[in-house]
């Protein structure tokens, strides 16, 4: 792993872009589909996605492999890292700090939550049609939701902040000038990406998804 060391963290990097990146935008727009058109807009946003041309195999190559190297890899990172904090109080180490803590966070937070949901229809314990119910039991446990909210909260910073060091890692925001633009915008997307994602995370707990999640286990009762 030393020996290329360099060559690996320019793999991890750019790996880090394409599946997050794929990851955050893919449950950005289904998830806030739940916040601006209830149970049916998120189901049929569900669907949609499910429907898609050789689906499993675009998450495969596309996302989940891509990102469990990221995952891997950036635990290792993290372990090797010198967390010094301590010495120089300024603000980019305190982010190269928050990257690591956020990355560990995120790494064991999307297994998790793919476990509540991704895995729970693969063993048939829900069909995708049920997600939308499952994340309102899901969101209205308080434990659940407050690490949902940690969760979501590590995400969008770790990508944000990975993006800002990707474009600086490869040489495209060069000089303090364009590196502090770059600070900026992403604190924007920051910000924005986290305000739809709780705003969807609190759309599942409503009063839509709760008759929703009612009328569904009326409905299996009568079956």
């Amino acid at each position: 792993m030393k020996g290329n060391s360099y060559l690996s963290r320019k793999i991890h990097s750019l790996l880090g872009v394409i599946p997050l990146a794929l990851f955050l935008i893919e449950h950005m727009v289904t998830n806030f589909s739940a916040y601006e058109k209830g149970p049916q807009g998120f189901q049929d946003s569900v669907k949609f996605l499910n429907d898609l041309p050789l689906v499993f195999f675009l998450e495969l190559f596309g996302i989940w492999l891509p990102l469990l190297f990221h995952g891997v890899y950036g635990l290792y990172v993290a372990y090797q890292s010198n967390l010094n904090t301590g010495r120089f109080q300024y603000g980019r180490n305190w982010a190269f700090v928050l990257q690591r803590i956020s990355g560990v966070i995120t790494f064991i937070f999307i297994f998790w939550h793919l476990y509540q949901t991704r895995y729970q229809v693969m063993i048939g314990a829900v069909t995708h049609e049920e997600l939308g119910n499952l994340m309102h039991d899901i969101t209205t446990n308080g434990f659940y939701f407050v690490l949902y909210v940690i969760g979501i909260l590590a995400a969008t910073f770790h990508f944000s902040n990975g993006m800002w060091a990707f474009l600086v890692s490869w040489g495209i925001t060069v000089g303090p000038r364009a590196q502090r633009i770059s600070s900026f915008i992403w604190i924007g997307v920051f910000v924005i990406v986290a305000v739809i994602f709780l705003l969807s995370l609190g759309s599942f707990k409503g009063d839509e998804f709760k008759e929703a999640a009612s009328a569904a286990l009326q409905m299996t009762n009568l079956v």
